[in-house]
């Protein structure tokens, strides 16, 4: 049994290739179709998401320091839980709005913001409320320059100090950490601020109180209020909602100078209803309209020619009222507080406090009104003018008013008089009356006219002295020469003083000296009379025609001296011609040289006298 035989070899199986990422794990049973279909459904139970958008998620988990946010997507988020402090009971399950910052960050992580998603949702909601004057609550979280910081919906907003109440506000901290309404007043896009104001919820709130108060009110309805303000021009009350005033006038029927007179801050009052403007919403009111008005109870035999007394409790200009009763009063014009006609004021007369008597000239008991005059208690001094000052009598006035054409004088008090500018001076050339005088002084006076109907005195103070023109008419006569000053000049030409006081004009070129220049002020020439007006009171002077005078006579002189000598010379060549005959042939010689000589005389003198002139 040698025979050898082969070792049987069994099949080896064909090796297949080992899926290393399967080992260690559940056999996949799942083919390529089952797993695409799979991550399709799987696909469409997550939430399709963009970037800056806000979204609702649930709190999955919250820890010490984050909340975990599940919004249906692929990965989860964490928001920091001091995004949350206005929420402390914040728990798990809770549904919360997020801002998707980032779907990924650099670690592959969701990144929300529930800070953020608060301000986009509060930013919606102010511009609602904005535009739908909708009433918002706020939370005051601390005070800021101006005003208050207020947290709405999660985005600061700022509370202006003006608009925390209506009335002023000077303790901001007693605000904070308080939650209050708001009303959303002003919004800026650019910056995204916000601005909210409490006061004008108080505001509408006040307005329909006064409408429906308004709504209620009646002229001549009484109502009871608070003095809620004083001014110097009335008093604010308060009539539970609304406001009304009381004019200083129709807070008593006497005369006051300030409210505090009569009400103070807080004092209840009766007041009326005077009118109201529903429009504007102003209510008038009236106190001293609740008492019996004083001229009521006036006396009933009072009447016109009456005197009575009082005291003077306002001054002006034109007049002083007076106090005659309790709240009963009357005008004396300044008219009838003198018989002077000359302008005066009632200061002059009166001040404050004075006690005075009048006559009683006007009375309206419907209109209640009354005129009173003082100067009726006294005579009136024009009663017998004609007597007292009669045409050309002197006196002595007191000088009390000037006017561009006179001064007034009083002669007594009631009597005044004019005294017109031409009637101050004979001699000088006035041009305002304060010139010659000033008020208050003491100055003589003539009586030219007296018209009695009309109340005026026409007076003179030059004609005291006699008509010193009638002399001068003596003195400077026609082409007298005369010293005189130069006072002032103009451009027509100067005022020259002259003896006596008087004054004379010199036209421009009457002033030209002798060497062609025109004189000057203060320069004393002497002056020749061209022109004398005695009614006119002018006297015209010439300096330069005085030169010029004794240039012509002059002239004239030598004239006349030539002319004699060619007299004297044409006869004595008609006495040679007529002895020619009688003469010899010698003599007719020199007869002959004689009257050539007198012939070249004739001419040469009739030459110069033509050369000359």
């Amino acid at each position: 049994m040698s025979e050898t035989t082969e070792p049987i070899v069994a099949p080896v199986a064909e090796i297949q290739e080992i899926n290393w990422d399967t080992i260690g794990k559940k056999q996949d049973q799942y083919t390529p179709a089952d797993r695409e279909r799979m991550a399709t459904a799987y696909e469409k139970t997550l939430t399709s998401i963009s970037e800056h958008q806000v979204l609702e998620g649930k709190v999955v988990e919250k820890t010490s320091k984050d909340v975990v946010i599940n919004i249906n997507y692929k990965s989860e988020g964490v928001v920091p839980l001091s995004e949350f402090r206005y929420n402390p009971d914040l728990k798990v399950g809770d549904s919360v709005e997020v801002y998707v910052e980032k779907q990924e960050d650099k670690n592959g992580q969701l990144v929300l913001s529930h800070k953020k998603a608060r301000f986009v949702r509060a930013w919606e909601r102010v511009n609602e409320a904005l535009v739908t004057n909708e009433v918002i609550k706020g939370f005051v979280k601390c005070r800021t320059k101006g005003g208050l910081i207020v947290d709405v919906f999660g985005m600061e907003a700022f509370l202006p100090g003006s608009q925390i109440d209506v009335k002023p506000v000077r303790d901001y901290d007693a605000y904070v950490n308080k939650t209050m309404e708001f009303k959303v007043v002003k919004i800026n896009p650019e910056f995204k601020n916000v601005v909210v104001s409490h006061k004008a919820l108080i505001e509408a709130e006040i307005e329909q109180q006064k409408q429906e108060i308004i709504g209620k009110l009646e002229k001549g309805q009484v109502l009871e209020g608070t003095v809620k303000n004083i001014t110097s021009y009335g008093v604010f009350i308060d009539l539970g909602g609304v406001d009304g005033l009381i004019h200083i006038t129709d807070l008593s029927w006497f005369r006051i100078t300030h409210p505090e007179e009569v009400v103070k801050l807080g004092d209840k009052i009766h007041v009326v209803i005077l009118d109201f403007d529903n429009e504007k919403k102003r209510i008038q009111l009236g106190l001293k309209q609740l008492s019996a008005h004083p001229w009521d109870s006036l006396s009933a035999d009072l009447k016109v020619g009456d005197k009575v007394k009082g005291k003077i409790v306002v001054v002006a200009d034109y007049g002083a009222f007076i106090e005659i009763a309790p709240g009963v009063e009357g005008l004396i014009h300044v008219s009838e507080m003198s018989w002077s006609q000359h302008l005066r004021t009632a200061h002059d007369f009166f001040k404050v406090g004075d006690e005075a008597e009048a006559v009683v000239l006007t009375l309206n008991r419907e209109e209640r009104k009354m005129t009173l005059g003082i100067k009726q208690a006294a005579p009136d001094p024009w009663a017998n003018i004609l007597d007292k000052y009669p045409k050309g009598s002197q006196h002595v006035g007191t000088v009390r008013n000037f006017t561009n054409f006179g001064v007034f004088v009083e002669l007594e008090e009631g009597i005044d008089g004019l005294i017109h500018i031409s009637d101050l001076s004979w001699t000088k050339k006035i041009k305002h009356p304060s010139e010659f005088t000033k008020i208050g002084d003491k100055i003589n006076v003539q009586v030219l006219d007296v018209n009695v109907d009309t109340r005026r005195l026409s007076l003179g103070h030059k004609q005291l002295e006699e008509n010193p023109w009638d002399t001068f008419e003596t003195i400077f006569t026609l082409n007298s020469i005369h010293k005189g000053t130069i006072t002032s000049m103009t451009d027509k030409g100067a005022t020259v003083m002259l003896p006596y006081g008087v004054e004379g004009f010199a036209p421009s070129k009457h002033i030209i000296k002798e060497n062609g220049v025109p004189a000057k002020a203060e320069e004393v020439l002497e002056f020749k009379v061209i022109e004398f007006n005695k009614e006119s009171k002018k006297i015209i002077l010439s300096h330069t025609k005085i030169k010029e005078d004794v240039v012509i006579e002059e002239k004239v002189e030598k004239a006349a001296n030539r002319k004699a000598e060619a007299n004297d010379a044409r006869n004595s060549v008609k006495k040679i011609r007529g002895s020619i005959e009688k003469t010899t042939l010698g003599d007719l010689g020199e007869l002959t040289q004689l009257k050539s000589d007198m012939e070249k005389s004739e001419k040469k003198a009739r030459e110069e006298g033509k050369s000359e002139e």
